[in-house]
Protein backbone atom coordinates (compact mmCIF):
# COMPACT_ATOMS: atom_id res chain seq x y z
CA UNK A 1 0.00 0.00 0.00
CA UNK A 2 1.30 3.49 -0.97
CA UNK A 3 1.83 6.27 1.70
CA UNK A 4 1.89 8.70 -1.03
CA UNK A 5 -0.92 10.94 -0.75
CA UNK A 6 -3.95 11.23 -3.53
CA UNK A 7 -4.24 13.88 -5.48
CA UNK A 8 -4.78 17.64 -4.27
CA UNK A 9 -8.25 18.84 -4.43
CA UNK A 10 -8.99 21.02 -7.48
CA UNK A 11 -9.59 24.40 -6.37
CA UNK A 12 -11.76 26.96 -8.54
CA UNK A 13 -12.26 30.65 -8.45
CA UNK A 14 -15.09 32.71 -9.83
CA UNK A 15 -13.36 32.59 -13.67
CA UNK A 16 -13.25 28.70 -13.06
CA UNK A 17 -16.78 28.05 -11.86
CA UNK A 18 -17.66 30.34 -14.82
CA UNK A 19 -16.19 27.65 -17.29
CA UNK A 20 -18.23 25.01 -15.47
CA UNK A 21 -21.44 26.50 -15.21
CA UNK A 22 -23.94 28.66 -17.24
CA UNK A 23 -24.63 31.33 -14.18
CA UNK A 24 -23.31 34.89 -14.34
CA UNK A 25 -23.27 37.60 -11.71
CA UNK A 26 -25.77 38.40 -10.47
CA UNK A 27 -26.73 35.07 -10.15
CA UNK A 28 -23.26 33.01 -9.57
CA UNK A 29 -23.47 32.60 -6.22
CA UNK A 30 -20.56 31.22 -5.11
CA UNK A 31 -16.95 32.74 -5.05
CA UNK A 32 -14.62 29.60 -4.60
CA UNK A 33 -15.30 26.05 -4.84
CA UNK A 34 -12.95 23.17 -4.26
CA UNK A 35 -13.63 19.82 -5.66
CA UNK A 36 -13.16 17.37 -2.87
CA UNK A 37 -14.47 14.37 -4.60
CA UNK A 38 -14.96 14.47 -8.49
CA UNK A 39 -18.79 13.77 -9.32
CA UNK A 40 -19.76 13.55 -5.68
CA UNK A 41 -18.90 16.14 -3.31
CA UNK A 42 -17.17 19.90 -3.35
CA UNK A 43 -17.15 22.88 -0.98
CA UNK A 44 -17.86 26.25 -2.17
CA UNK A 45 -17.48 30.14 -0.37
CA UNK A 46 -19.93 32.61 -1.01
CA UNK A 47 -18.47 36.29 0.11
CA UNK A 48 -21.72 38.11 0.85
CA UNK A 49 -21.27 41.69 -0.11
CA UNK A 50 -23.07 45.05 1.60
CA UNK A 51 -24.38 45.82 -2.42
CA UNK A 52 -25.77 42.39 -3.31
CA UNK A 53 -28.39 43.50 -5.38
CA UNK A 54 -31.11 40.98 -3.40
CA UNK A 55 -30.32 42.88 -0.48
CA UNK A 56 -32.10 46.17 -1.27
CA UNK A 57 -35.26 44.16 -0.60
CA UNK A 58 -34.67 41.73 1.60
CA UNK A 59 -34.87 43.68 4.07
CA UNK A 60 -34.55 47.43 3.97
CA UNK A 61 -32.66 48.62 6.87
CA UNK A 62 -32.17 44.75 8.27
CA UNK A 63 -30.42 43.28 5.37
CA UNK A 64 -30.51 39.21 4.86
CA UNK A 65 -29.64 36.71 2.39
CA UNK A 66 -32.94 34.75 0.92
CA UNK A 67 -33.22 31.15 2.33
CA UNK A 68 -33.71 30.13 -1.30
CA UNK A 69 -30.41 32.13 -2.46
CA UNK A 70 -28.56 29.62 -0.44
CA UNK A 71 -30.38 26.81 -2.07
CA UNK A 72 -29.13 27.99 -4.70
CA UNK A 73 -26.01 28.59 -3.69
CA UNK A 74 -25.38 24.89 -2.62
CA UNK A 75 -27.30 23.60 -5.79
CA UNK A 76 -24.43 25.29 -7.88
CA UNK A 77 -21.57 23.98 -5.70
CA UNK A 78 -23.29 20.48 -6.65
CA UNK A 79 -23.46 21.35 -10.13
CA UNK A 80 -19.91 22.01 -10.08
CA UNK A 81 -19.06 18.85 -8.24
CA UNK A 82 -21.26 16.61 -10.59
CA UNK A 83 -20.05 18.66 -14.26
CA UNK A 84 -16.45 17.79 -13.42
CA UNK A 85 -16.25 14.07 -14.14
CA UNK A 86 -15.60 13.62 -17.72
CA UNK A 87 -19.20 11.83 -18.43
CA UNK A 88 -20.95 15.34 -17.50
CA UNK A 89 -18.51 17.72 -18.72
CA UNK A 90 -19.56 20.50 -20.50
CA UNK A 91 -23.38 19.63 -19.89
CA UNK A 92 -26.09 21.37 -17.53
CA UNK A 93 -27.12 20.09 -14.15
CA UNK A 94 -30.43 21.48 -13.38
CA UNK A 95 -32.03 21.53 -9.63
CA UNK A 96 -35.29 19.30 -9.29
CA UNK A 97 -36.43 19.28 -5.88
CA UNK A 98 -35.66 20.76 -2.48
CA UNK A 99 -36.71 18.36 0.90
CA UNK A 100 -36.27 18.52 4.26
CA UNK A 101 -34.91 22.41 3.49
CA UNK A 102 -34.26 24.19 7.44
CA UNK A 103 -32.70 27.70 8.10
CA UNK A 104 -30.71 27.37 11.27
CA UNK A 105 -29.61 31.22 11.67
CA UNK A 106 -29.52 34.33 9.06
CA UNK A 107 -26.59 35.15 6.90
CA UNK A 108 -25.82 38.98 6.34
CA UNK A 109 -23.65 41.28 4.94
CA UNK A 110 -20.21 40.69 6.03
CA UNK A 111 -20.45 36.57 6.24
CA UNK A 112 -18.77 33.82 4.13
CA UNK A 113 -21.28 31.30 3.59
CA UNK A 114 -19.42 27.99 3.34
CA UNK A 115 -21.22 25.75 1.05
CA UNK A 116 -20.75 21.87 1.24
CA UNK A 117 -22.43 19.51 -0.83
CA UNK A 118 -22.23 15.36 -1.31
CA UNK A 119 -23.97 13.03 -3.96
CA UNK A 120 -25.59 10.69 -1.58
CA UNK A 121 -26.99 8.54 -4.33
CA UNK A 122 -26.85 9.02 -8.17
CA UNK A 123 -29.06 6.58 -10.80
CA UNK A 124 -27.54 7.78 -14.33
CA UNK A 125 -28.00 11.17 -14.57
CA UNK A 126 -30.64 11.98 -11.90
CA UNK A 127 -29.57 11.67 -7.70
CA UNK A 128 -30.04 13.63 -4.87
CA UNK A 129 -27.30 15.63 -2.80
CA UNK A 130 -27.24 16.62 0.74
CA UNK A 131 -26.28 20.34 1.08
CA UNK A 132 -24.74 22.37 4.43
CA UNK A 133 -24.39 25.63 4.43
CA UNK A 134 -22.19 27.48 7.73
CA UNK A 135 -21.18 30.89 8.59
CA UNK A 136 -18.57 30.37 11.45
CA UNK A 137 -18.66 27.11 11.66
CA UNK A 138 -22.82 27.77 12.75
CA UNK A 139 -25.05 25.85 10.87
CA UNK A 140 -26.73 28.58 8.76
CA UNK A 141 -29.03 25.96 6.48
CA UNK A 142 -29.17 22.43 5.19
CA UNK A 143 -31.50 20.53 3.09
CA UNK A 144 -31.41 17.37 0.47
CA UNK A 145 -31.32 18.36 -3.58
CA UNK A 146 -32.42 16.31 -6.21
CA UNK A 147 -30.80 17.05 -9.40
CA UNK A 148 -30.35 15.92 -12.99
CA UNK A 149 -28.19 15.96 -15.25
CA UNK A 150 -29.83 17.28 -18.79
CA UNK A 151 -28.70 15.18 -21.63
CA UNK A 152 -27.43 16.30 -24.73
Amino acid sequence: MSSEPGPAPTVLDAAAIMQVLPHRPPFLLVDRVQITDPGRAAVGWKAVGANESYLAGHFPGRPVMPGVLILEAMAQVGGVALLSVPEFRGQLALLGGVEHARFRRVVVPGDTLRLEVEVTRRVGRVGKARGIATVEGARAAEAELTFAVAAD
